[in-house]
Formats: structure tokens, C-alpha cells, sequence
């Protein structure tokens, strides 16, 4: 597997995880970008934080079911 085939799946992998973060209720921030690097920041309540956990759990449960 390239290198350019195994970022472009981890990619869509972390937009998936900030999907789900958003979802739960979690505020995701861009904090900057550097080159190719992009900073973010994800913060919220512990409510917030259990349901992307909950989200995750659901997400992974799915994709072993495939």
C-alpha cells in the first residue's frame, strides 16, 4: 500500500472521529495550520464526551459486523 493510499484512508478516518465528536455535542476547533499539519482542538462537557464514546462504541460495532 502507498504511502499517499494509507493517508488518504487515515484521513477519512479522522474526519469520520471529528464527525462523531460533533455529533455528541463536542466543540471542535481549528486551531491552525502548518504545512500539511492541520491543529485542532475538541473540548465539552462530560455528557458531551460520554455520547461520542457511546458514538465510537456504535461506529466500531458496525464495522466489525461487515
Amino acid at each position: 500500500m502507498s504511502d499517499y493510499t494509507t493517508k488518504d484512508a487515515r484521513a477519512s478516518e479522522i474526519e469520520e472521529i471529528v464527525r462523531l465528536a460533533r455529533e455528541a455535542g463536542l466543540l471542535v476547533t481549528l486551531d491552525g495550520r502548518i504545512g500539511r499539519e492541520t491543529y485542532q482542538s475538541v473540548a465539552g462537557s462530560l455528557a458531551s464526551f460520554l455520547r461520542f464514546v457511546d458514538a465510537v462504541r456504535g461506529a466500531l460495532a458496525e464495522k466489525e459486523v461487515v
